[in-house]
């Protein structure tokens, strides 16, 4: 994996957005290698360093996998109709 910044990889994380990710790095909360960051824009590469917040080790979050489905037509699958996912149209 390639450098990316400190901020972007804890919200990358699932730890925190990437703003509060810069407000975690400024208080002090983040460490990298054992030794507190406190510098915005400070790079990190997720496959060597060690990230910790909070004493707590971060982990990059596994890869994304997308799959396609085809659904029948007729069905309704938007989560925007809550309890009718699945549910066959007129």
């Amino acid at each position: 994996m390639s450098e990316m910044r400190l901020q972007k990889f804890l919200s990358a994380a699932g730890v925190c957005s990437r703003r509060k990710g810069e407000e975690h790095i400024q208080a002090g909360d983040v460490a990298v290698n054992g030794q507190v960051v406190t510098e915005l824009g400070t790079k990190v590469d997720p496959s060597t360093d060690r990230v910790t917040f909070k004493g707590e080790p971060v982990r990059p979050a596994a890869s994304t996998v997308y799959i396609a489905l085809n659904k029948p037509r007729g069905y309704v699958t938007s989560c925007d109709h809550p309890g009718e996912r699945g549910r066959r149209c007129g």
